[in-house]
């Protein structure tokens, strides 16, 4: 679990670089609106909202650009309509991954998915594929300057499933994934600062590769993640050691 926390940390990294470029806030947006048409426009009662408007200002959205999204998906402007697909499939060695999209046009992004398995080697699953190998759950990471003990106390009595000590010792909390806006607030009340916080799917357990393949998946996730209709990726590959010290 300490390697796929330490890769979770470098493409988190990765997006801070793409919002630069601008294509994360337009995924940002589009999470932003459909999750408003979903459940509202009040972040305090849609904790899907809150979780989007969260990134966005994590990532210097202004808040008017929030403002604007949330109203488009309010039907106080004009907006797209856009669908919510999940794409199941393997990649190069057999990695599982799996590919949420928020879409205008689902011909186009079936295509543009399908394309970047089939030239990376791998193919798309049906539905249920690989779904079954993964968990959603709610993700704190913070850093190694805490008081491990208060961390677990505070964790636990806020409703966490566990707190795990990895080798440089930074710390995550997990939580179900419902309970994860709670738990979260729950320990900024009770002093800690955390340097990330999503709900994510994380795999039951993570298959190794060799370095080649490693970095055939590394390509074919970075093709998908580019795309503009895909929202989040996961996958369940376990990097050797030479890829993660490279990718520092």
């Amino acid at each position: 679990m300490a390697g796929h926390s330490k890769w979770a940390n470098i493409r988190f990294r990765k997006g801070a670089q793409d919002a630069k470029r601008g294509k994360l806030f337009t995924k940002l947006i589009r999470e932003i609106t459909v999750a408003t048409k979903a459940a509202g426009p009040d972040p305090d009662n849609n904790p899907r909202l809150r979780a989007a408007v969260d990134k966005g200002l994590s990532n210097n959205m202004k808040r008017d650009t929030i403002e604007t999204a949330i109203k488009k998906g309010s039907g106080t402007t004009d907006s797209e309509n856009f669908d919510e697909i999940r794409y199941e499939g393997y990649g190069p060695a057999g990695i599982a991954i799996i590919v949420d999209c928020l879409t205008d046009n689902k011909n186009r992004t079936v295509a543009e998915v399908r394309h970047a398995f089939s030239k990376a080697g791998g193919n798309l699953g049906t539905s249920g594929s690989v779904d079954y190998m993964f968990q959603k759950l709610g993700v704190i990471s913070l850093s190694s300057q805490l008081d491990e003990d208060r961390l677990m106390d505070a964790a636990i009595e806020a409703g966490a499933d566990d707190v795990i000590t990895h080798d440089d010792g930074s710390f995550e909390v997990l939580t179900p994934a419902e309970d994860f806006m709670m738990v979260r607030d729950a320990l900024v009340e009770s002093g800690f600062s955390y340097e990330h916080a999503e709900v994510t799917l994380r795999a039951d357990n993570l298959s190794p590769v060799n370095e080649k393949d490693a970095e055939k998946v590394l390509r074919l996730l970075d093709v998908l993640e580019d795309l503009d209709d895909v929202q989040n990726v996961y996958s369940n590959v376990d990097y050797p050691d030479e890829i993660m010290n490279s990718a520092e």
